[in-house]
């Protein structure tokens, strides 16, 4: 029974020095905030990362040829020539001609219906998949080949259009990863802040525990567990409304039906980093409200 008194009035006496309950001081709501723009920053960046990362691999080896013809039936006659060509070629996996309705259809919102009444010479188009392997080695064996049957052939690769979106995607998720940096800054921060004021506040009962006999390292610990409480609680309201958010977001984002939007998502390994981000919160508040503490204590001695 005095064992469970001492444990009883241990606790009480931790509560006493620092005061407030754990969601009713400013700390646990601003680390809350905190943590919300961490994960939603987070997220950001590892699903931009991913984006790049699929795009990448769906259009490294991906081309188009365009045959530039004006007269249609020599258009026709040498699409048809390239097109056997290029499935007998070792560095195709597959090549499908684009079909003409399809051509019009993309075309259709940028030259309009009268744009597309025949008058107007529309090159060819031949889809090709390359084998696994230097995409940039094949294309370039591409072009030789199909330079030496006809000038008016064109090899794009699909890469190539998309590199400075690429770029932009990979700045953007850069930029995203540096603002959590900052937000775990600006959350060690807040925490040496809360310490300082903690102990400056409670001095009196500092001196009062150094004349029972109680050691810097087990007054340190009064304070680092409270703080931890504080940030456990702030770190999984705002885990908790981030997630939230970025559910919402990614339901929004499958409506739009946008294939570049749509790849915008966050794989497993993702998920598993925003769930370490809370913890990661609470670790980073006990340790710097510990060392504080401590630095605090050996100054004042």
């Amino acid at each position: 029974m005095s064992g469970r008194a001492e444990r009883k009035a241990a606790i009480a006496a931790r509560h006493r020095l620092l005061p407030g309950g754990r969601v009713a001081g400013p700390m646990p709501w601003i680390i809350a905030i905190m943590m919300f723009v961490t994960v939603l920053a987070a997220a950001a960046g590892l699903g931009l990362g991913a984006a790049v990362q699929s795009m990448r691999a769906d259009l490294a080896g991906r081309a188009s040829v365009q045959v530039v013809e004006a007269d249609a039936q020599t258009r026709a006659a040498l699409a048809a020539q390239t097109l056997r060509i290029l499935r007998a070629a070792p560095e195709v996996r597959t090549a499908d001609p684009v079909p003409s309705a399809v051509l019009a259809d993309q075309l259709r919102p940028w030259l309009g219906e009268e744009a597309l009444n025949g008058d107007l010479p529309v090159p060819a188009l031949i889809d090709v998949m390359l084998t696994p392997g230097d995409a940039g080695a094949k294309i370039d064996r591409l072009r030789q080949r199909l330079a030496a049957l006809s000038p008016k052939l064109r090899v794009d690769p699909h890469a190539a259009f998309l590199t400075p979106l690429a770029g932009l995607l990979s700045a953007l998720g850069l930029l995203a990863l540096g603002a959590v940096l900052l937000m775990m800054l600006a959350t060690a921060a807040v925490v040496v802040l809360a310490a300082r004021g903690a102990h400056d506040s409670h001095r009196g009962t500092i001196d009062v525990l150094h004349l029972m006999g109680s050691t810097d390292v087990q007054i340190a610990r009064l304070f680092q567990r409270r703080i931890g409480l504080d940030a456990l609680m702030g770190g999984a309201l705002g885990f908790s409304f981030g997630i939230f958010v970025i559910l919402l977001i990614g339901l929004r984002l499958g409506a739009t039906g946008s294939e570049l939007l749509a790849a915008v998502t966050l794989p497993w390994q993702g998920w598993l980093i925003l769930a370490a981000l809370p913890v990661a919160g609470v670790l980073l508040a006990t340790l710097t409200a510990r060392w504080t503490v401590l630095r605090a204590l050996g100054r004042t001695l």
